[in-house]
């Protein structure tokens, strides 16, 4: 019996890999905020948090409840996208709607932790950020957290009052927390955050150290609810000028600055004392740097 021949065409047709589908807007932003949360969980060696080391100044975390947590907000993170698609514009009925989006979220979260809080604050930012990008395909990242700042100073009419630890602290302290960071378009990002990222690429760091020379930025410039809530204003001082010694010895890339991370973490872990708000502000600045250059 002759082989039946098969044309040129259809044979290399046959032969190339399937493509997946292209992913929608909503998809991809919910992957890069996963993502930013995952990345911002894995880097080490952060002072007093949770990374491939240890669970730092947390009883109740681990390196596997962060990721778990993570993964569990892809749905809610990608409902919030389509959520601004769908309204098209910033309002009353888009904050509604990524409000009641973000305590569904914040219940998955809940449930795959066993209860523990490990990215409440990250719902808020990252929730935000993502909404604001999927109102513009062409946002820059100033344009995005600025967008997200005029959605955050919407009232969510369905909200509860809360006295939340950060409620708290800025009632004792006077301190701003993730709420303003967020009403002021996140400025220990926008001014801080992502230029020291630039900044540590530009002169030859790896992206590890990039993003500790970042989250140290952070941790310098933000008074950071998390610490005062559990070390007050003398524990935040440590963070902020320990952040900065750092810096100033050059980043995480030297001798001198790893010398002195290595001290903020150990005056961080004596004060039981974690920078969660910086954290969540990482990851927010992680995000970022990829959304804005889509």
């Amino acid at each position: 019996m002759t082989a039946q021949a098969i044309p040129v065409g259809a044979a290399s047709a046959a032969m190339r890999p399937v493509q997946p589908a292209e992913l929608s807007l909503p998809d991809h932003l919910a992957d890069l905020a996963v993502e930013a949360l995952i990345d911002e969980a894995d880097l080490s060696p952060k002072p007093g948090l949770v990374d491939r080391r240890s669970s730092g100044a947390h009883s109740d975390m681990t390196l596997a409840l962060m990721h778990a947590s993570a993964l569990a907000l892809w749905p809610c993170l990608r409902q919030m996208a389509e959520a601004a698609q769908i309204h098209g514009e910033i309002g009353l009925p888009l904050r509604a709607a990524l409000g009641r989006i973000g305590r569904e979220g914040e219940a998955a979260m809940l449930a795959a932790t066993g209860g523990v809080n490990t990215h409440r604050g990250a719902i808020w930012a990252l929730g935000l950020l993502v909404a604001a990008r999927a109102l513009d395909a062409q946002a820059d990242t100033i344009t995005i957290a600025a967008r997200a700042g005029r959605i955050a100073l919407i009232n969510d009419p369905a909200a509860t009052t809360q006295d939340s630890h950060g409620t708290q602290v800025r009632r004792r302290y006077g301190a701003s927390g993730a709420r303003e960071q967020a009403q002021q378009g996140f400025p220990a990002v926008i001014e801080h955050g992502l230029p020291q990222l630039r900044r540590s690429r530009a002169a030859g760091a790896s992206e590890n150290h990039a993003r500790l020379d970042a989250l140290l930025a952070i941790m310098a410039s933000l008074s950071d609810t998390c610490v005062l809530w559990r070390a007050g204003p003398e524990g935040l001082q440590t963070l902020q000028q320990g952040a900065r010694n750092v810096l100033t010895a050059g980043g995480s890339t030297t001798l001198a600055g790893r010398r002195q991370l290595r001290l903020l973490d150990a005056q961080l872990l004596h004060l039981s004392a974690s920078p969660g708000g910086a954290a969540d502000l990482l990851a927010a600045c992680l995000f970022l740097d990829k959304a804005g250059s889509l």
